[in-house]
């Protein structure tokens, strides 16, 4: 049953009795908190420059003049 929707069901249920109704929300939170918005984020000139270099970048090939 693993992968259908049943199975996902039943796990949810197991989950949730073995750790807790609110176990979701609890992995859920963990997740949120363990950001701290670094990259980007902390440095907008080097978000800048990567930028323009994929911009720079073309995903389409030379065009053929006929």
């Amino acid at each position: 049953m693993a992968g259908t929707q049943a199975g996902g069901a039943k796990a949810a249920a197991t989950n949730k009795a073995k750790y807790g109704s609110d176990f979701y929300a609890r992995i859920g939170a963990m997740g949120g908190k363990v950001g701290r918005t670094g990259g980007f984020y902390a440095n907008r000139e080097l978000a800048r420059s990567a930028g323009a270099k994929g911009g720079r970048i073309s995903r389409r090939g030379k065009k053929i003049s006929a």
